[in-house]
C-alpha cells in the first residue's frame, strides 16, 4: 500500500479537496508511477461538474513521472523509467491493429472510472473506495496505477512539467495538424481557438514548414502569444473573423482549418471559409448541429474530419514531439505555467483568465 495525497471531487458543485489516499500495490498487469506533474485539461473540469452522486472521484489524465514498481506481467517498462501517461486502448481490436488506438472499440470503457475486474478498489480514502481509473491513470495525485498501453517511456531527464500535457491536450492539437490536416508549406491554415490544443496545432504547423497561419481567438494575451509563436495573423472573433472575412483575407479561402472550440457555429464558419478542396479538422466536443450547406460541401469538394487524440499512436508520437522540442522546433515551454499542487485553485482559474494557456501541477 502506498500513501499519498490527491485532489478529490466530492461534490460537482464544490471545489476539489486535497486529501490523503491509499493506493493498492500493483497487480500483475499494473504499473505504479510516482507522479511528478499533471496537466489540467478541460475534460477534467467537465467531468468534475457532471452530476454523478457516486463520489469521491479522482480525475487527471495528463500525468508524467517515474515508474516505481511493475507487476510481473509487465515487460515494456521498468522501475526508474521516465514516463508520460496517456489514454488507454485494448491493442487488439480492428482500430488498434490499424494504428488508430484513439478509436479503440473498448476505448470508452477502458478510459472511464471503474474498479478492477474482481471489483477490488485501486484507491481508497479513509478506508472507503474512490472512483478512479480515469483514462487509466487518475493522475491528480502523487502516485497513479497505470497499465502498459497508456504508459509511454520517454528519454531520461525529460522535464515532467513539459511532458505531461503531451498525454492529451498537446497530443490532440499537434496530431490533428501533423496526422490529419497535413498542410503543405504553401497552404493557409486557420486555427479556431488558441487554448492548449490550438496552440499545439500552431507549433506543429510551424514545425512542418507552414508559414501562413491565421489564429481566431477572443483573448488578447493568447492572440499576442500566437503571433509570437509564428502565427501570421491573430483575429478577435468579436470583430472580423467570420467566413467572409477569412475568405477575403486568404483571397478565396483556406486550404486547412482546425476547430478546437466545439461550437457548431464556429465549425459552420470554418467550413464556409475553406477554399475548394479544403479540409476542416474538428477536435472540440460540443453540442448542436452546424448550419452547413450541402451544395457548398459537394461543389467545393470540402471535407469535415473528426479527430480524437490527434489520431496518434502515443508510444510513437509523444517521443517524436519531445524530439522536436529538443531540436527547438516545438517550444511547448512557452505555453505552460507550472504550479505546486497545493496551489491548485489558482492553477484551475488561470486558463479562464486568458494569459495562461496550460496549467500544470507539480507533485
Amino acid at each position: 500500500m502506498t500513501t499519498t495525497r490527491a485532489l478529490l471531487s466530492r461534490d460537482p458543485r464544490e471545489p476539489f479537496t486535497l486529501e490523503p489516499i491509499e493506493l493498492d500495490d500493483p497487480r500483475e498487469d499494473e504499473i505504479l508511477v510516482r507522479v511528478q506533474a499533471t496537466g489540467i485539461c478541460h475534460t477534467d473540469l467537465i467531468t468534475r461538474a457532471a452530476g454523478s452522486a457516486d463520489r469521491p472521484i479522482l480525475l487527471g489524465h495528463e500525468g508524467a513521472g517515474v515508474v516505481e514498481a511493475v507487476g510481473r506481467e509487465v515487460s515494456s517498462v521498468r522501475p526508474g523509467d521516465q514516463v508520460v501517461l496517456t489514454f488507454r486502448h485494448c491493442g487488439d481490436c480492428h482500430a488498434c491493429r490499424a494504428g488508430r488506438p484513439a478509436y479503440c472499440r473498448k476505448g470508452f470503457a477502458l478510459n472511464q472510472f471503474g474498479a478492477r475486474r474482481d471489483g477490488s478498489p485501486r484507491v481508497t480514502a479513509a478506508g472507503r473506495p474512490v472512483r478512479d481509473g480515469f483514462f487509466g491513470q487518475s493522475s491528480l495525485a502523487g502516485y497513479a496505477l497505470t497499465t502498459a498501453d497508456n504508459t509511454v517511456v520517454v528519454a531520461p531527464g525529460t522535464d515532467p512539467s513539459l511532458a505531461a500535457p503531451l498525454g492529451c491536450g498537446f497530443l490532440t492539437g499537434a496530431g490533428a495538424v501533423l496526422n490529419v490536416a497535413r498542410p503543405r508549406p504553401d497552404d493557409t491554415l486557420v486555427i479556431y481557438g488558441a487554448g492548449a490544443v490550438g496552440m499545439a496545432g500552431l507549433l506543429a504547423a510551424r514545425a512542418s514548414g507552414v508559414e501562413r497561419i491565421i489564429v481566431v481567438e477572443p483573448a488578447a494575451p493568447r492572440r499576442a502569444l500566437a503571433l509570437a509563436l509564428g502565427a501570421s495573423v491573430a483575429l478577435d472573433p468579436a470583430e472580423s473573423a467570420g467566413a467572409e472575412a477569412i475568405r477575403e483575407l486568404t483571397r478565396g479561402g483556406a486550404e486547412c482549418a482546425l476547430d478546437t472550440t466545439g461550437s457548431a457555429r464556429v465549425l459552420a464558419d470554418a467550413v464556409a471559409a475553406l477554399a475548394t478542396g479544403g479540409t476542416v479538422v474538428a477536435v472540440g466536443l460540443g453540442t448542436g448541429t452546424p448550419d452547413i450547406s450541402l451544395r457548398d460541401i459537394v461543389l467545393g469538394g470540402k471535407s469535415i474530419r473528426g479527430c480524437l487524440e490527434g489520431d496518434a499512436v502515443p508510444h510513437v508520437f509523444i517521443p517524436q514531439l519531445l524530439e522536436l522540442y529538443a531540436a527547438g522546433r516545438f517550444p511547448l515551454d512557452r505555453m505552460i505555467t507550472a504550479r505546486p499542487h497545493t496551489d491548485f485553485a489558482a492553477a484551475l482559474a488561470a486558463p479562464h483568465e486568458g494569459a495562461t494557456v496550460k496549467s500544470v501541477l507539480t507533485w
